[in-house]
């Protein structure tokens, strides 16, 4: 079996009296899509603001592709193959909309490189044909693509997805969840936080549920969605996989 893409171990992270993540552990296969679940509050995007160098965590590691990520700065861990996306998308409003995809593309290329590329990225997220269109004038379904072409352009080993289905009806979560696919059968490895239980038992290979902190489970979605203490602290009921 091969080794795990992404390992996290013993990861614990204190704001003044908050245990905001308590001795988290994981493991994450290369191409795999897994889900993090909890209640608000959780630490859920504590944990993915670890990952991403935006918090140094209090103990444990993380390690990707066997290189230490722990006090390493945010562009150098985007650098190194992981990337985010954030909760609250926060685009330049009087720049276009393939502008705002370029940024991230600098990251590894000169501007003419990194233009070409977020076009690329634009296409991918089906946005291409607005790649001209002011940032400000998007819809919300648009800016979270966007959001994602821009993590995209970086060029990550990891994709760690932050609610980007927030706010999206039934056929738009639809769209979303199929790019997400595509992006997993192109070699990309998907981390993705939810609320949406339904998608994601639908979309994920595996989930980990969390709850004031600490793991609370570890598992299939079927299994999830089953986990007696996951019912009772998230959930409010048994979920049919």
């Amino acid at each position: 079996m091969s080794a795990p893409i992404l390992s996290v171990s013993g990861l614990s992270k204190r704001f003044g009296g908050l245990q905001a993540l308590h001795d988290i552990s994981f493991d994450v296969a290369r191409t795999e899509i897994l889900g993090v679940i909890g209640p608000n509050g959780a630490g859920k995007t504590t944990l993915f603001n670890n990952l991403a160098g935006l918090h140094r965590p209090d103990a444990g590691t993380i390690m990707l592709d066997g290189v230490s990520l722990v006090g390493l700065k945010p562009h150098r861990i985007a650098g190194l193959g992981l990337t985010k996306t954030f909760q609250n998308v926060a685009l330049f409003a009087e720049s276009s909309v393939l502008d705002n995809v370029l940024i991230g593309g600098l990251l590894r290329h000169g501007v003419a490189e990194a233009r070409a590329f977020a076009l690329h990225c634009l296409e991918q997220v089906g946005l291409a044909g607005i790649a001209q269109k002011q940032a400000g004038e998007l819809s919300f379904p648009e800016r979270a693509r966007v959001e994602v072409a821009r993590a995209l352009a970086t060029q990550p080993k990891i994709l760690l997805l932050d609610e980007v289905m927030a706010a999206l009806n039934h056929a738009e979560m639809e769209a979303l969840m199929a790019l997400i696919r595509r992006l997993r059968e192109g070699g990309l490895t998907v981390i993705v936080i939810e609320h949406h239980m339904k998608a994601m038992l639908a979309l994920c290979d595996r989930i980990i549920a969390i709850s004031f902190g600490r793991k609370l489970a570890e598992g299939s979605p079927a299994e999830i969605a089953r986990h007696p203490e996951v019912v009772a602290a998230y959930l409010g009921r048994a979920h049919a996989v």
